[in-house]
């Protein structure tokens, strides 16, 4: 099998012509773009960082940022991007978790790295106008040709991930070449990408999504969009430019398109193929992006950063709320909850807590220096996800939330993403969080935040769940009305946040409160 650089080369040597990458005005063919890569490879190895060093990344989304991942692959580092918004205490936490001997980042990140002591004990490559003193400009590490460098193997570490720290600090996530290269083969393969696609890289690529994104055109000679940050126009304006034809974004961010002032079917009508992950689509939305880009393909997978794709929907739009069944690399169960064994399986209907099988070509081996958590998510060769769901009876899994997320009232335990997509489908309710919030006589009660596009009366809500054939129990107790649902960097919602007795009180009489919370937005 090859190692990443070696599968990069393949293209380069098959269309060194082809557009490889775009950044607004910027331009690159693959030889070009190789050139830089391996110009950038050779100085990251002359500035000390040696095969199976780690070097923290955090930047935008802007071809800096992939060529340094790249250049990576071919020296042998393990490229280790994190989120361009980390504070000062985050990036002393990666730096010092991962053991890093070098840090690069751009104007988003230089605030926090500034002040951050230990990134001024490391080699520190900055992207922007102005270079610190003690740094080393990235523009500078390019322009040296020599013999190509190829310095891994299929079996050394190509980056490490970090997961989103919901639950607790971020976990680091290593990832083989042989790993990512068939995680990549399969992506192309599910999503049915072609020779000639051209992808939005919008999704950040500190995220499993933006970075499959990546490696995928590179493996079928197509073309990465570069998108920095995401704004509703600035991305119109780059589908219209580059003629983009394929889109894989959080459900969030389709709402943001289809909800900006700009938004028109025929600057998208270069979209041909949709796909989502991250989070469940509501039935609403899906309504809404099949009707607004009507794609040949629309797809959704459900994954995670640990063993990436779990399960494939080619056809998302035909069964909202399916996540399909397993993808090529896997193997998957429901489990009861709080199972101890992988054996303690539930049937078809019954919710439980997703399982994948750890043999499967795309998983990781466990965490970065973290055996605790190995201890609790690695079990039998299996990989607990802490995510719930079903099976329905023709073999498709349902995935319902996560195991924190199941609301318990009055001893049923009731699944929010039902509600949820119920809610969805009300012509005012532009969206919806369901959560469950502390009671002393239920234990916790059904709680709807509702964005609206105007007002809505709850009594109103509440005869609309019962007339879907939502059961009583699962209908919301209370309504909460807010500006926005609070979300991470990536576009997921926070449930958690709406959970905080300061920004949350359960209105168990059904009388909604429209007072919009500021640290909500």
């Amino acid at each position: 099998m090859f190692d990443l650089g070696r599968g990069f080369l393949a293209t380069v040597e098959r269309r060194p012509h082809a557009v490889a990458i775009s950044d607004g005005r910027t331009h690159k063919t693959y030889a070009q773009w190789y050139a830089d890569i391996q110009s950038v490879a050779h100085h990251l190895r002359r500035l000390g960082l040696e095969k199976g060093d780690r070097l923290v990344i955090s930047m935008h989304n802007r071809w800096q940022m992939a060529t340094l991942y790249w250049a990576c692959q071919f020296a042998g580092i393990i490229a280790t991007p994190v989120n361009w918004r980390s504070t000062t205490l985050d990036i002393r936490y990666y730096l010092k978790n991962s053991g890093a001997k070098g840090i690069a980042h751009d104007d988003a990140a230089a605030e926090a790295v500034q002040a951050c002591v230990e990134a001024h004990q490391v080699l520190r490559i900055v992207v922007g106008d102005v270079t610190p003193p003690g740094a080393i400009a990235f523009d500078s590490l390019l322009g040296r040709t020599g013999e190509t460098l190829l310095m891994a193997t299929p079996d050394d570490y190509s980056m490490m991930l970090y997961t989103s720290g919901t639950t607790g600090r971020p976990k680091g996530v290593p990832r083989r070449h042989r790993v990512e290269r068939a995680a990549t083969a399969a992506y192309v393969a599910q999503n049915l990408y072609r020779h000639d696609e051209t992808m939005l890289g919008v999704m950040p690529l500190y995220h499993a999504t933006g970075v499959r994104a990546l490696q995928a055109m590179a493996m079928v000679d197509g073309r990465f969009v570069c998108i920095p940050k995401f704004e509703p126009e600035a991305t119109l304006q780059a589908i219209e430019r580059e003629r983009v034809t394929s889109l894989n974004l959080v459900p969030t961010l389709y709402h943001m398109l289809l909800e900006a002032p700009g938004f028109a079917p025929h600057r998208v009508a270069s979209i041909d193929k949709i796909g989502f992950a991250g989070a469940p689509m509501s039935a609403g939305l899906i309504a809404r992006v099949e009707a607004a880009f009507q794609p040949s393909l629309f797809v959704n997978q459900y994954g995670c950063s640990e063993l990436y794709a779990l399960t494939v929907d080619q056809h998302a739009n035909h069964k909202p709320g399916s996540s399909g069944r397993a993808a090529l690399n896997q193997r998957l169960r429901v489990v009861k909850i709080g199972a101890t064994s992988p054996e303690m399986c539930v049937s078809p209907g019954a919710e439980g807590e997703v399982i994948a099988d750890m043999s499967g070509d795309e998983a990781f081996e466990g965490y970065w220096e973290c055996p605790e958590a190995d201890g609790k998510a690695l079990r039998d060769g299996w990989y607990f996800t802490g995510d719930t769901g079903y099976f329905d009876d023709d073999g498709d899994l349902f995935v319902t939330g996560r195991v924190d997320d199941l609301i318990n009232s009055g001893g049923e335990n009731i699944s929010p993403l039902e509600i949820e997509n119920v809610l969805s489908l009300h012509p005012q309710v532009e969206e919806v969080a369901v959560v469950g919030l502390p009671d002393d006589k239920w234990g916790q009660v059904v709680t709807a935040f509702i964005k609206a596009r105007s007002d809505v009366d709850e009594r109103e809500l509440g005869r609309y769940c019962l007339d879907a054939g939502l059961t009583r129990f699962k209908c919301p107790r209370g309504y909460r009305f807010i500006e926005e649902l609070p979300k991470s960097p990536v576009g997921k919602v926070l449930r958690r946040m709406l959970r905080v007795p300061s920004t949350a009180t359960p209105d168990v009489q059904g009388a909604p409160s429209r007072q919009a919370d500021a640290t909500m937005g």
